[in-house]
């Protein structure tokens, strides 16, 4: 594997911001937007389990129908590519199940072989286990692992991003069908290209000094 120098990543951090005006002609490429689905697609998560569904949402059509719901802010329908973050509401032994055949089959194990860690899986995530107890907040605190990966992956290929939790979560939970499909909008995200005109561009980056958040033990 190749690395990047450290000054390509934090320039790459520096120059990213919550995006507040997009371009809206502007359209991410297809092939780079394949490299960030497949960020997507690789991010990690507890137990390796991937409770989400990422819906990208490019219609036009569809995202002048959410925009009402986040407040009216025109990052959502002047966007290339408004990225829905959304956490399963439940999980059953089926779903572990075929994640187990999935790891199988990859690995090249059995799944008999993988029955001590299915087991592990189950004990936390099904009933009243310690996931499986709070599994909607759980799915959606691994969303945002997924949202991290996106904004990061989205950075360094010079592409724009604003993390958004300004929506209304029942409406737009109900105008894209999620509950039927047991799943909720943890977060949006809009990815695409910043407008000449957005003033935050350039603006200064608040943040408190390293001797006020990070500590040594």
């Amino acid at each position: 594997m190749s690395t990047i120098p450290p000054e390509t990543l934090l320039a790459a951090l520096n120059w990213r911001y919550a995006t507040k005006a997009f371009d809206s002609s502007r359209r991410i490429p297809e092939d780079l937007w394949a490299s960030l689905e497949e960020s997507l697609i690789l991010t990690p998560s507890s137990f390796g389990l991937q409770p989400w569904k990422f819906l990208v949402i490019t219609s036009q059509e569809v995202k002048e129908r959410l925009r009402p719901l986040c407040w009216g802010q025109s990052q959502v329908t002047d966007c290339s590519h408004l990225v829905v973050l959304c956490a399963k509401q439940e999980m059953d032994a089926a779903y572990i199940d075929k994640f187990i055949g999935l790891t199988a089959a990859l690995r090249g194990a059995s799944e008999e072989a993988l029955k001590g860690y299915r087991d592990i899986i189950a004990g936390s995530v099904l009933g009243d286990g310690p996931i499986g107890a709070v599994l909607p907040e759980w799915a959606a605190r691994q969303a945002y692992i997924a949202l991290g990966q996106l904004m990061l992956s989205a950075a360094l290929l010079g592409v724009d991003a604003c993390p958004m939790e300004g929506f209304l979560p029942d409406a737009l939970n109900t105008e894209l069908g999620l509950p039927e499909r047991g799943l909720k909008a943890a977060v949006l995200c809009p990815v695409g290209y910043r407008s000449a005109s957005d003033k935050y561009a350039d603006a200064p980056k608040v943040r408190w000094p390293a001797a006020e958040v990070i500590e040594y033990i």
